[in-house]
C-alpha cells in the first residue's frame, strides 16, 4: 500500500466524538490490507498515548472547574446572579443584532400604518354616519321621533295641558282620569 492510499484511508475514518472511547466510536474496522506487525505496534502505542492525553486533559479540566467554582464562591457569584448576567448579556446581544433592529423597524412601520388605517377607517365611518344623518329618510324619521317624543314627554307640555291617564275604575265609568284627579 502506498502513501496516497494510506492518506485517503485516514480521511475517510469517522472522527471520535468528545467523551467516547476512540476504539468504540470507529466501529468495526474496515477491511484493510494486511498490516505489518511494526505498523500495528505503532498504532497501539499512538492509541495509548492519545487515551492518556484525554485522561490528563479531563483531570486538568476537573481541577479548573473546581478552581472556577471556588473563585465564584469567594466573589459571591451565585447561580442566580450568573443567570441574570447571562440573560442581560444575551438580551443586549439580541437587541443590538441587525435582525432585531430590522424586525423592530418593520414592526414600528407596521404600527404606524395600522394607526393610519384605523384613523382613516374612523373618518370614513364618521362621514358615512353623517351622510346617513343628512339623508332625507333619516331626517323624516328624526322629525317623527321628535314629534312623538314631544307628545309623550310631560316636561314639554304646557302648564295648562293635562296628561290623561287611564284609571281602572274610570274605564268602567267612561270618564277620563287626569293627573290633577287623585287616583283611587
Amino acid at each position: 500500500m502506498d502513501d496516497n492510499d494510506k492518506g485517503s484511508q485516514q480521511h475517510q475514518d469517522p472522527v471520535a466524538e468528545v467523551g467516547q472511547d476512540a476504539a468504540m466510536s470507529v466501529g468495526p474496522a474496515p477491511l484493510m490490507p494486511a498490516m505489518t506487525e511494526e505498523e500495528r505496534q505503532e498504532l497501539q502505542v499512538e492509541l495509548l498515548r492519545v487515551e492518556d492525553e484525554i485522561q490528563t486533559l479531563s483531570q486538568v479540566l476537573a481541577v479548573k472547574e473546581r478552581q472556577l467554582a471556588d473563585i465564584k464562591r469567594k466573589l459571591g457569584v451565585t447561580p442566580l446572579n450568573e443567570l441574570k448576567q447571562n440573560f442581560t448579556k444575551t438580551w443586549q446581544e439580541v437587541t443590538t443584532s441587525s435582525a432585531y433592529k430590522r424586525t423592530s423597524e418593520t414592526l414600528s412601520h407596521a404600527g404606524l400604518k395600522a394607526t393610519a388605517a384605523f384613523s382613516n377607517m374612523s373618518l370614513a365611518i364618521n362621514r358615512k354616519l353623517e351622510d346617513v344623518r343628512n339623508a332625507p329618510t333619516f331626517k323624516s324619521f328624526e322629525e317623527k321621533v321628535g314629534t312623538w317624543k314631544n307628545k309623550m314627554s310631560p316636561s314639554e307640555m304646557d302648564a295648562g295641558e293635562q296628561m290623561i291617564v287611564p284609571d281602572a275604575e274610570a274605564q268602567h265609568q267612561d270618564t277620563p282620569t287626569t293627573l290633577d284627579t287623585p287616583l283611587h
